[in-house]
């Protein structure tokens, strides 16, 4: 039996193979009447498309690379949800890559997706040199930075504002009042905030240190106060033990977690310790992911777009890798929201 064409598909809906083509590569461009009646020939007569040939003739295949930091927070597999779904709906595949913040480890993975010949890189840098994303680019495969802000105006970037999630979380904290820093003795009076994050190299965790320290200046309090426990992962296995040394020290007031895992950590080391939240300390995390309000002391958290920030970081991209000579290139900052759980009232 003959394999069907492209030819056979078009003759099938009286349309031309480049009609064929563009539903098959870039289906938003084709009218939906005309779309849907080259899928109904396509369905009708069977007709595969050879991925390997297609690959070869336009230089890259059709998917896409995502590059996170920490696959196994549940932020990153909402982005991935959001990223997977739109990749679905115009018939790309998604391959992942989990760099676990190891700026060689992303290396080898950005090689394998190039090798792969990706149509482009979604990507969560674990650091700041510009060459790994560079080396891409030179290659003819566009990259769109996720989470991260963008230094340069050649790129898109979809992000959230760290230094004003921080900022907001902080005040909130602070402006709970004075609860006398918790059995153990408070550290530096009643105003005594502490910050567990993950290591600082992270841009996502020094911003939101930053916005934390501003909080405290606005209150009128010295931004040195602030007691910075840096954990080496970002987990809930690091959070308690963050807040073992936490307790070793004298309980503060409140603490803000560089994001729900941690707090997470925190929280279940606290209630174990007896120490009572929020009445003894208050506690804030960051991401508002699912366990946060389902945690034995409802989490207060600041809530992050996760899924939009994939979504609209993948319909940047392939705007750029289907439109390149009337893509622009856009900067898109969210805000972060504060959402007050028990854990703070």
């Amino acid at each position: 039996m003959a394999m069907v064409s492209i030819k056979d598909v078009a003759a099938r809906a009286g349309v031309s193979p480049g009609t064929v083509s563009n539903v098959l590569n870039k289906p938003a461009k084709v009218a939906t009447a005309t779309r849907e009646r080259v899928e109904a020939a396509i369905r009708e007569l069977g007709f595969v498309r050879h991925g390997s040939a297609s690959t070869l003739r336009a230089g890259h295949s059709r998917t896409i690379g995502l590059s996170v930091i920490d696959i196994g927070n549940p932020f990153f597999t909402e982005v991935a949800a959001g990223v997977e779904d739109v990749a679905s709906e115009l018939g790309y595949a998604v391959i992942l890559g989990n760099s676990a913040g190891s700026p060689g480890k992303e290396e080898r993975n950005l090689g394998v997706l190039a090798e792969q010949r990706v149509r482009g890189v979604l990507i969560t840098p674990s650091g700041e040199d510009p060459a790994r994303l560079d080396r891409l680019r030179e290659r003819g495969i566009s990259v769109v930075l996720v989470d991260h802000p963008a230094h340069r105006p050649d790129q898109c970037a979809v992000a959230v504002d760290d230094v004003a999630g921080g900022r907001a979380a902080v005040a909130h904290l602070l402006a709970r009042g004075g609860h006398g820093g918790g059995p153990s003795g408070g550290h530096g009076g009643g105003h005594s905030v502490a910050y567990v994050t993950g290591p600082l190299t992270i841009r996502q965790c020094a911003e939101r240190r930053r916005g934390a320290a501003e909080a405290l200046v606005a209150a009128g309090l010295d931004p040195g106060s602030l007691r910075v426990a840096e954990a080496a992962a970002m987990t809930a296995r690091a959070g308690e033990q963050a807040a073992a040394e936490l307790m070793a020290d004298g309980l503060p007031e409140a603490v803000f977690c560089a994001n729900d895992l941690l707090a997470l950590g925190v929280l279940r080391a606290l209630l174990r310790a007896g120490v009572r939240v929020p009445d003894d300390v208050a506690l804030m995390g960051y991401d508002d992911i699912d366990f946060a309000a389902a945690s034995a002391v409802s989490l207060s958290s600041m809530r992050q777009p996760t899924y939009q920030l994939g979504r609209i970081a993948t319909e940047l991209l392939l705007d750029e890798c289907d439109n390149p000579d009337e893509h622009a290139h856009q900067h898109i900052m969210f805000q972060p929201e504060l959402v007050a759980r028990e854990s703070t009232q």
